[in-house]
């Protein structure tokens, strides 16, 4: 089928929205009428270059909740007319690490970046006659997407398609990064540096966990306060702040968890996040850096004397086909507020537009809502 899609071809250019082919479900793959997607800034890392793929042109989009259209040969669990949220990691729950419970590490994601389809190796989009890779496997910047079913989630159709997309990948993140892989417990001050869609979700996981104090750092005022309004007990605008009133606060205990979620995370700035991590704490690193970033900032004497850890966290930590229903549910509960969390909704077109606000500061999560006009 021809539809829209927005395009990269090359490093540091601007989204192309333009004609795009989709082929038809092959075996194992669901086609999905997509109602939303979410601005993540992991797409924009494409366009830096942070990310690297293989080859271009590529097609963004890796949040994204939808209506199954069209079902393949061999699809099991879903059927037409599911909901469904996109999982930006397929999880086979059969390879190595989904049965050591790695299910947000499956192997299956060794191919993300390529493009090419799980089930044969193939491509499903094409444009300008050339193969297209979709972003994570899945392209959510167009109104359609053929995935496999290994990156679809069944949702409750209750649930709105504009907070349903986020919990794709932004939420899920954010909010694994504080119960699961920061294992906050209740009565523990937390710190997350950077409020974007990621921070805010982290600073409601840790709430809803039992933390004591949440200290939000981020250098925009309107976020900052955005924060408070979400449960943030102090806000900096920087780690230099945040370091001495934290201090004064904790009496020099500093946080057992600290949570790392800028748009983009630096080497250079990895003793600061260490700096306000307590003893025998944890500094969980869930933001991307680039893929040519290989030196970091760090005093391994005082990271071994006090018994510090820098953990890595890749989609929360999680296990998306639990999870992403799971955190559904908590919404429906009113225990998690995604609604204030879309800030700004934008038509395909004005997907540069979306991507400009999220770099100036006026978005904690923007999404694209497709209509008759994108299809």
């Amino acid at each position: 089928m021809k539809t829209k899609g927005a395009l990269i071809w090359d490093v540091n250019q601007p989204w192309s929205i333009e004609e795009i082919d989709i082929g038809d479900p092959r075996r194992g793959e669901v086609k999905v009428q997509l109602e939303t997607a979410g601005l993540c800034h992991s797409d924009h890392h494409l366009v830096t270059g942070d990310i690297r793929v293989p080859a271009f042109p590529v097609l963004g989009g890796h949040e994204g909740a939808g209506i199954v259209t069209e079902v393949g040969p061999d699809v099991a669990n879903l059927t037409v007319g599911d909901h469904v949220v996109m999982s930006f990691i397929p999880s086979c729950g059969e390879c190595p690490s989904c049965q050591t419970g790695l299910r947000n590490l499956c192997d299956r994601g060794m191919g993300l970046l390529a493009g090419a389809s799980i089930s044969d190796g193939s491509f499903r989009v094409q444009a300008r006659g050339k193969h297209v890779a979709a972003m994570s496997l899945l392209g959510t910047f167009a109104p359609y997407a053929v995935v496999h079913q290994e990156s679809v989630v069944k949702i409750d159709p209750a649930v709105p398609f504009d907070v349903a997309c986020l919990v794709g990948c932004g939420v899920t993140t954010g909010y694994g990064s504080a119960v699961r892989s920061a294992a906050v417990k209740a009565g523990e001050d937390v710190a997350i540096i950077g409020i974007g869609g990621v921070g805010n979700a982290a600073l409601q996981g840790a709430l809803i966990a039992g933390a004591r104090r949440v200290f939000a750092i981020d250098p925009v005022e309107w976020k900052r306060e955005q924060a408070l309004t979400f449960g943030a007990t102090h806000v900096y605008p920087d780690i230099e702040s945040a370091t001495a009133g934290i201090a004064e606060v904790t009496r020099g205990r500093m946080c057992r968890a600290v949570i790392v979620t800028p748009g983009k995370a630096e080497g250079k700035d990895a003793e600061s996040w260490l700096g306000l991590t307590a003893k025998g704490g944890t500094c969980v690193v869930s933001a991307m850096g680039s893929f040519g970033d290989i030196e970091a900032n760090l005093n391994i004497a005082m990271l071994t004397l006090l018994q510090k850890r820098l953990q890595g966290s890749l989609f929360g930590g999680g296990n998306p086909q639990f999870d992403i229903p799971e955190l559904l549910s908590l919404y429906k509960l009113g225990d998690l507020n995604l609604d204030d969390m879309v800030t700004h909704e934008y038509t395909l077109e004005q997907v540069n537009d979306g991507y400009r606000d999220m770099l100036e500061g006026r978005n904690i999560r923007g999404i694209i809502r497709y209509t008759d006009a994108d299809r």
